[in-house]
């Protein structure tokens, strides 16, 4: 897939964008997280939530053919896991398309934020997956993860456990 474009997101992605992310958890979190919320994801509240996100620094799309297929958030400080003072920067978010998984866009995005943060002198990135999450978990090992940390976060009233990978950069 040569004819991938990473760039910043524009507010006319945005749709696109969330479509991605509801499609990506109901196929990625289907045993995972409850079914009911999977099946009650309010694309609107969504598409809202991303209208009032989509301009801060670090929100980047892939585009393949004029079509957004993935996208990615981060942030260049460790805002999120206070508790680990050594981490200076966060990939937040990294989804693609369902169908076109396993096809190195993933890979795009990744690098993509990995060559943000060298270029800020940044030195160690977490990510967090849910622990149940194997295919995701076998990826982000691949590109050079390892599990340090495990936590759990609530989503509506439910428990889940993910781990946090660390990348030294």
């Amino acid at each position: 897939m040569e004819n991938i474009i990473i760039r910043n997101i524009e507010e006319k992605d945005i749709s696109s964008v969330v479509d991605i992310q509801i499609s990506g958890w109901k196929v990625a979190y289907k045993g995972i997280i409850d079914d009911n919320t999977l099946n009650s994801m309010n694309r609107n509240e969504r598409i809202e939530k991303r209208r009032k996100d989509y301009k801060e620094n670090g929100f980047i799309v892939a585009e393949l053919n004029n079509e957004v297929v993935g996208f990615c958030r981060y942030v260049d400080s460790n805002k999120f896991t206070q508790d680990m003072s050594e981490i200076d920067c966060e990939l937040l978010a990294l989804y693609v398309k369902p169908d076109l998984k396993y096809k190195g866009i993933g890979t795009k995005l990744f690098q993509f934020v990995i060559d943000e943060f060298k270029n800020k002198n940044k030195t160690k990135m977490i990510l967090w997956c849910l622990k149940d999450n194997e295919p995701s978990k076998k990826f982000y090992k691949k590109m050079g993860g390892e599990i340090t940390k495990e936590r759990t976060f609530e989503i509506e009233k439910k428990n889940y456990y993910e781990v946090g990978f660390i990348y030294n950069i």
